[in-house]
């Protein structure tokens, strides 16, 4: 699971009690980059600049990090599902759309633009939760990635929440992962 802007993998991790799914092993890796503004916060790159050499230089470090996973842990990615909150949500599906996950969960994130090569048939199941209220990422942004993304492929929910994750959309998450 991957943290949002200014936040830490200490966020992430408060949901796995939450989900009760004792078999899993959960990872919350710290964004590469310091935030500028929050005392041990992290970021997958700056969004007041949207330095494209930042979102780059995060998505190789995120896909090895990944791509190592298999070694060090054991489990196969086909069984490995990657997450994440609102820019996290975004690196999801920034490196998650192009490798044999299991699955994807993206809370109020946002997808930036699908590779030209990349196939939106070819997805891994994908969780989409929002909020209705989301002050920081629009819900036109959850609609257009579940309309760019291949619709059998994406599992959508919006609920009347803002910028945040209810104990309704864990339950959601919980049920997605049972199929999985």
């Amino acid at each position: 699971m991957l943290h949002g802007w200014g936040s830490n993998a200490e966020d992430m991790a408060a949901f796995a009690p939450t989900l009760d799914l004792p078999n899993y092993r959960y990872l919350f890796p710290n964004g590469p980059f310091p935030h500028p503004q929050t005392p041990g916060g992290w970021m997958w790159y700056d969004l007041s600049t949207q330095d494209p050499d930042g979102l780059a230089h995060s998505r190789k470090l995120l896909l090895d990090w990944i791509q190592s996973l298999p070694e060090k842990t054991g489990i196969p990615l086909s069984q490995t599902i990657l997450g994440g909150f609102s820019q996290g949500g975004a690196m999801t599906l920034e490196v998650g759309l192009g490798l044999p996950v299991a699955g994807l969960i993206v809370l109020s994130g946002y997808l930036h633009g699908l590779d030209p090569e990349q196939d939106s048939q070819s997805c891994p199941p994908t969780l989409i939760i929002h909020g209705r209220q989301d002050e920081v990422v629009p819900l036109a942004a959850a609609q257009m990635t579940r309309e760019t993304l291949a619709a059998s492929q994406v599992d959508y929910h919006e609920f009347d929440m803002g910028h945040e994750v209810i104990p309704e959309a864990l339950g959601t998450m919980q049920q997605f992962i049972r199929t999985l």
